[in-house]
């Protein structure tokens, strides 16, 4: 006969990968251009009960969200490395650029960035170390000159979602999400 630590510790790794298949299915159909994350396809797909995805999932959000994790966490890294940047100008641009790049690769991290609220706390908080370092970064680059009042980190955050979604109407090619970036970029800098 089992104890019953080792019959919780069974429960505990079976949790663990019915949580990873669970994710690896919906990673699975994002990367197939699927942003709906049906949760009983999924459940389905996974070979688990629609009621095991929701226990690890509460909402559709917070599975996209916990898709997105990664992508969001190196955003924020690259937001404070823009907002440290000696040249506050060419850092926003370079975070500009990575931005929309991440977006356009990770359907997930869009469609979270695209969203004004979280699901989960750490995607609160995530937002919030982003909106901080983009906001410290914008404040630095209107001091230095390279960009017009008024942008804010939102203002930032809406227009680069934009692009991807321009870019995804269009046919995706890499020369757009450039050219789309250059006219973002423009359209930021003080008017002459």
């Amino acid at each position: 006969m089992k104890s019953q630590t080792s019959l919780s510790d069974d429960l505990r790794a079976d949790a663990a990968r019915n949580r990873a298949r669970v994710l690896e299915v919906a990673r699975e159909r994002l990367a197939a251009g699927d942003a709906e994350l049906p949760m009983n396809t999924i459940a389905r797909d996974a070979g688990v009960g629609v009621g095991t995805v929701y226990r690890h999932f509460p909402s559709r959000e917070a599975l996209l969200e916990s898709l997105a994790m990664g992508g969001f966490e190196r955003l924020v890294v690259e937001a404070r490395k823009a907002a440290d940047d000696d040249n506050p100008g060419a850092g926003l641009e370079r975070l500009l650029r990575y931005g929309v790049r991440s977006q356009i690769e990770d359907v997930g991290l869009a469609a979270v960035l695209r969203s004004s609220g979280s699901a989960r706390a750490e995607t609160s908080r995530l937002r919030g170390d982003l909106l901080e370092a983009v906001g410290r970064l914008l404040e630095r680059a209107r001091e230095a000159g390279a960009i017009r009042p008024g942008i804010g980190a939102d203002d930032i955050r809406r227009l680069s979602c934009g692009i991807v979604y321009a870019v995804r109407v269009g046919d995706g090619d890499l020369d757009e999400i450039e050219r789309y970036a250059d006219v973002l970029v423009d359209g930021i800098r003080p008017r002459s």
